[in-house]
């Protein structure tokens, strides 16, 4: 899993946590759905976005959720999950993004991607995912072009850049898109009015991507050798950083320019999840919970209160189905950071590390002080109660 929007549970609360897993479990079922199992690698928290903002601006309908089967990752639970034509435009971007993702890497020559076999297999990959994604955007009406173009003139981009070149001209391709990616979900959702705000708030998100992509890999490039565009161009973190807060500002004044029908979940993960990516970015933790994608909600009477009593279960799993779901739970840290079903006796239980203190969440934990004068909650409607 790789995105840097990765909401802490706590500061979602249980409602927008239902609603960002459906998206998330959506998201890989229709990878799994248009381009069979391998496919659902590419599953990303970035991605995922496309499908909120769909759905954001169309309302949900029920012709926007189905219920999913059972999966390991989910305690073997079924699941009501995103549907449609969003989840499909999140899964052609993702795929397109994953092809970049596994071509920056072979270029850079990391790990096994330096030898010459695996780099070959991998750039093969890379084209599949390529075509698989431009079938389900021209599917949904997404030409995937601009977003194979974009990825094309980013190695030039890069080839030529040197001390000196502005930081923005490295950014643009992944600007532009972000931008197209995101301005198609107005389409979808019958408000062709939103498509300009929308291409601006995913430009600025592109450019945000990148930026603290470049700053978090930073150290380990210079290690390996590899090509990082804040050592390329000469940038220093200030600078970056500088460009990162302006980033998020940008996003959340075009936010207002978007209509949408429940826009609760987006505003939460783009005007309230991106400082915080920032902020872990650059060093500085949000919140002392880890945002695994399938760790439930706190429990009542919050952090640190004991689970209520629950009946025995008589309906236990045998051996190979409680593996099968003991290594879901493990793959998505729910066995040390949540709330969960014993795999075999169905028991609820507790990780050890749920129990954790949450005052090192941000500072919308406390919504007060995100209200007031240009506040990011100013006007808005994402829960936040600016009466206080």
């Amino acid at each position: 899993m790789f995105g840097m929007v990765r909401p802490c549970r706590h500061r979602l609360g249980e409602g927008l946590t239902a609603q960002w897993t459906a998206h998330l479990c959506g998201l890989c079922l229709a990878l799994r759905g248009d381009h069979g199992q391998f496919a659902r690698i590419v599953t990303n928290y970035d991605g995922l976005l496309v499908s909120v903002l769909t759905e954001a601006q169309a309302g949900r309908t029920g012709a926007g959720r189905r219920t999913a089967g059972p999966c390991p990752l989910r305690g073997m639970r079924t699941a009501s999950v995103a549907h449609g034509e969003g989840a499909r435009l999140a899964a052609a971007v993702s795929l397109v993004l994953a092809s970049a993702k596994l071509r920056d890497h072979v270029a850079d020559g990391d790990g096994l991607l330096a030898r010459r076999p695996v780099a070959l297999a991998a750039r093969r990959v890379a084209a599949g995912w390529d075509r698989a994604g431009a079938r389900t955007g021209s599917d949904v009406g997404f030409d995937t072009a601009v977003l194979v173009d974009a990825v094309d003139r980013q190695t030039g981009i890069e080839t030529l850049a040197g001390p000196g070149t502005p930081l923005l001209t490295v950014t643009e391709p992944t600007e532009t898109a972000t931008a197209a990616a995101f301005a198609h979900t107005a389409v979808l959702a019958g408000r062709p009015h939103n498509a300009a705000p929308l291409a601006e708030a995913g430009r600025l998100f592109g450019r945000l991507a990148h930026l603290l992509d470049a700053v978090e890999d930073r150290e380990a490039d210079a290690a390996s050798g590899a090509w990082n565009p804040l050592t390329a161009t000469g940038t220093p973190l200030e600078e970056a950083r500088r460009l990162a807060d302006d980033a998020v500002h940008g996003i959340r004044l075009a936010l207002r320019e978007v209509e949408f029908a429940d826009g609760g979940l987006a505003h939460r993960l783009l005007v309230h999840e991106l400082p915080n990516s920032v902020r872990r970015a650059f060093g500085t933790v949000s919140c002392a919970h880890g945002a695994g994608p399938y760790a439930p909600p706190g429990t009542p009477g919050g952090p640190g209160a004991p689970l209520p009593p629950q009946p025995p279960r008589r309906d236990r799993r045998g051996l190979l189905a409680g593996c099968a779901v003991w290594l879901g739970l493990a793959c998505t840290c729910q066995l040390c950071c949540g709330t969960y079903e014993d795999p075999w006796s169905r028991e609820r239980k507790e990780g050890p590390c749920a129990n954790c203190d949450c005052s090192g969440c941000g500072d919308c934990c406390n919504c007060c002080s995100c209200c007031g004068e240009d506040g990011c909650c100013d006007g808005c409607d994402c829960g936040c109660d600016c009466g206080c």
